[in-house]
């Protein structure tokens, strides 16, 4: 494990882990998903808001929650070389509450920018997604942005998406002068960041390329409650665990002019209450 994996998980709020699954790994699961995908649908499947007829996030919606019923993707959740990384960057194994699966058809809408535990809402403490890169993903179609450094932030106070653009309907804003980095990536890459990173990607504006990948939340240790809909957590080597479901709303930021025009962020009353199909 390299002192800079750490390092830059700890300055920026993420780190990429190069073929942390081989390229025929990555190829596996991408014909394992597309197989399940094609199969007929299946618990937990999610289009996004604004969905309309012709929407190629209708045919190849979001899969969540499989391990709850394919042995594939529990093994992925509980495999050994994820919670090796993330022991390394949290110092304790973590608990395990959800898997994700995103086609990203050609042509299909992102997702706007967002934080995680604004869904999760893991406490005390945060989550951490760990995101396998089952093709290569770039900026044409679609890859992953992120805001260097914002996993210092609180979770922003959500306002109002461009849903012709993402397929979830609210967003966090971001200060002026700030642009989020994207994140190339290719099969078997893992991303690894933090639950208040501020995160999102643009639509796919390929006529044929797919980006698609496997997501894992995990939650820190310390973590006593999580969202209702991401019960049972299961420990690394699988054992259900009894946890409190978290409520809804809490304190959430805004940005506000500070000293000399400098932007700063102001905790408000409680946010609405979060949907859970982030």
């Amino acid at each position: 494990m390299s002192d800079r994996f750490r390092a830059g998980f700890d300055r920026d709020g993420f780190a990429v882990a190069r073929q942390l699954f081989s390229r025929r790994e990555a190829g596996r699961y991408r014909a394992h998903f597309m197989a399940l995908a094609r199969g007929g649908p299946r618990p937990h499947e999610v289009a996004g808001a604004g969905s309309r007829a012709g929407d190629p996030l209708r045919r190849w919606p979001r899969m969540m929650q499989m391990h709850r019923w394919d042995p594939v993707s529990l093994e992925w959740l509980l495999e050994p070389r994820i919670c090796d990384r993330l022991l390394a960057v949290l110092g304790r194994p973590p608990f395990a509450v959800q898997t994700m699966c995103y086609f990203k058809p050609p042509g299909s809408r992102g997702q706007a920018l967002h934080q995680d535990n604004f869904y999760l809402r893991a406490s005390p403490g945060t989550c951490v997604a760990a995101w396998l890169a089952l093709d290569r993903a770039d900026k044409a179609n679609g890859c992953l942005l992120v805001v260097p450094g914002s996993h210092r932030w609180p979770i922003l106070c959500p306002t109002a998406a461009d849903t012709t653009q993402s397929f979830t309907d609210i967003t966090v804003p971001l200060p002026p002068g700030t642009r989020p980095r994207p994140v190339p990536m290719e099969p078997g890459d893992v991303l690894f960041f933090n639950g208040s990173l501020v995160h999102g990607s643009n639509p796919n504006h390929t006529a044929r390329r797919f980006r698609r990948s496997l997501i894992g939340h995990y939650i820190q240790a310390e973590a006593r409650q999580v969202a209702g809909y991401y019960h049972p957590a299961l420990a690394m080597d699988g054992t259900q665990l009894r946890l409190e479901a978290s409520q809804d709303g809490s304190p959430c930021g805004r940005w506000a002019n500070g000293p000399g025009g400098q932007p700063v962020i102001q905790m408000t009353s409680r946010h609405p209450a979060s949907s859970t199909l982030e």
